[in-house]
């Protein structure tokens, strides 16, 4: 989704549109996070205006994706919603150190070149956000049972507590020492 600068004006209007998962979805298979996967496009809720040349962006995204929990390797659907805004300044020529400049609390803080907002950008961020990078199917998730890759979720498996490896064994005779 594209805006036209000019057509930004100082009375608050508000826009709702999908945001494709394609390339959403081709961030997610890149890097650490390959745990999760969008069902559909990304419902945008979006409110702007603007004053000067600086353009206020504030909304909602919401999206659904399927994912492999990292604890018990189940498969499950993870609903997110995530709030945003931003505010966006002109890019003046020779002006690239000002975003060098940038502090951890100016994140909602970027600039804009030419006559147009792709806001497409700007979603995907939001998005890849609203998902943890430890994909869990429920906060207290029990995992797998080391022993036997029983799903501690669903049942007991009754294992032992002892170390699977009898080499290890020796490590349980060590007493800790606290110091003085």
């Amino acid at each position: 989704m594209k805006l036209r600068v000019d057509d930004i004006t100082a009375e608050v209007r508000e826009l709702e549109f999908p945001e494709p998962e394609g390339e959403i979805n081709r961030m997610l298979q890149v890097g650490a996070v390959r745990d999760y996967c969008l069902n559909g496009p990304v419902k945008v809720k979006l409110a702007y205006y603007r004053a000067g040349s600086e353009l206020f962006f504030q909304g909602e995204i919401a999206a659904t994706a399927h994912g492999s929990c990292a604890r018990c390797a189940e498969d499950f659907v993870a609903s997110r919603g995530r709030a945003f805004r931003y505010v966006l300044t002109p890019r003046v020529l020779g002006d690239d150190d000002a975003k060098a400049g940038l502090r951890a609390d100016d994140l909602e803080f970027s600039f804009y070149d030419g006559d147009q907002v792709d806001l497409a950008p700007l979603v995907r961020e939001q998005t890849l956000l609203a998902y943890s990078t430890l994909p869990l199917c429920r906060e207290d998730c029990r995992g797998l049972c080391p022993r036997c890759g029983a799903n501690l979720n669903e049942r007991e498996c009754g294992c032992s507590a002892e170390p699977a490896d009898a080499r290890l064994a020796v490590l349980r005779t060590l007493k800790l020492r606290r110091p003085n």
